[in-house]
């Protein structure tokens, strides 16, 4: 089973399921000896990477401007099957309004339609991730490369183990590199956040998961500010992590993993890091449009995100009414 399993939705909103209220919160079953594969992608082309070594090559990145590191998922004909790799989590006061969320700010930058909409949609992405408030037991900190840098721990000997079997291994490397405390490594965060969500030998622990995702966001989101403060247009080295971490607690939002569902979170994560160039998220905020799932419905803007995910190989089976003419404005 390659990475790509690893990150394919639970529940399959994009294969026509209409679980969108209600239903379980208890994470997937853990998966066994998947594989680590990352690629390098935009809303265009992908590229499959070797994983050098960021802990000692973090300033290289941030000087060449290398596009977006995220995880090449597998591309199937037959939808969306349910996998054992993804998690979820969501807040929603009883009281809110259906159109908003506590987990949007209310002053969220728009994208207009002139500039670059890849950079301002990576501001939006950096605003959503800084949103969310420290979670016990996670003090925010600076990513600290010189910590990374020194560290007798890496995450290509993590993915190694991870792939081997040894799963109690692997993840105790990614825990202590996602230490906000020590190396703070925002991809880590990420990682060890997916082994708490689905007890990659580990006790699940879904809000502690949550926590992990969160600390990802903020340290990449604030990785990628500066990258574009200083005139980097297509963002740093912490892209990669930042769209993946929106994506992930998109996730977290549509399903209640550790924390309540949100439509409308989890809606707005998924149409940010879409617009970032993750194809799966494309299926996703389809998805939202065509059932109302955080929104109102859209088919226009559903067949637009399904077809921008087709560009990315990601089809869905059937789905050959997003070419009819009717639907064919805007994308």
């Amino acid at each position: 089973m390659t990475f790509k399993n690893i990150f394919k939705k639970d529940g399959g909103g994009s294969s026509g399921s209409s679980k969108k209220e209600g239903g379980s919160t208890t994470p997937p079953p853990p998966t066994q000896n998947p594989e680590f594969t990352f690629i390098r992608s935009d809303t265009n082309t992908q590229d499959v990477l070797n994983l050098h070594d960021r802990n000692h090559n973090h300033n290289q990145h941030q000087q060449q401007d290398k596009g977006r590191l995220s995880l090449d998922r597998p591309h199937s004909s037959s939808g969306r099957p349910r996998s054992p790799s993804k998690l979820s989590l969501s807040t929603l006061s009883p009281r809110r309004r259906s159109n908003s969320s506590a987990h949007v700010p209310a002053d969220l930058p728009s994208i207009s339609s002139t500039g670059d909409k890849e950079q301002q949609w990576e501001l939006r992405a950096a605003k959503l991730a800084q949103s969310g408030q420290p979670s016990p037991g996670i003090v925010p900190r600076g990513y600290g490369e010189e910590v990374v840098a020194h560290s007798d721990d890496n995450i290509q000997e993590a993915i190694r183990l991870h792939e081997a079997g040894e799963l109690g291994r692997s993840t105790a490397i990614f825990g202590r590199l996602a230490d906000p405390n020590g190396p703070n490594n925002p991809l880590s965060q990420v990682l060890y956040g997916l082994a708490l969500r689905h007890g990659w030998g580990i006790e699940p622990n879904l809000p502690r998961a949550l926590t992990y995702l969160q600390s990802a966001a903020r340290n990449s989101a604030a990785v990628e500010e500066l990258a574009l403060k200083a005139g980097m247009t297509k963002g740093g080295s912490a892209k990669g992590e930042l769209v993946l971490a929106i994506f992930e607690l998109g996730n977290c939002f549509r399903h209640g993993w550790g924390v309540q569902k949100d439509p409308v979170a989890a809606r707005e994560y998924y149409e940010t890091a879409a617009n970032l160039g993750d194809a799966d998220a494309m299926n996703e905020v389809a998805w939202c449009y065509l059932e109302g799932f955080g929104c109102r419905k859209d088919k226009m803007k559903s067949a637009m995100f399904y077809r921008m995910a087709e560009k990315q190989g990601n089809k869905i089976l059937g789905n050959t009414w997003i070419y009819k003419d009717k639907y064919m404005t805007g994308g």
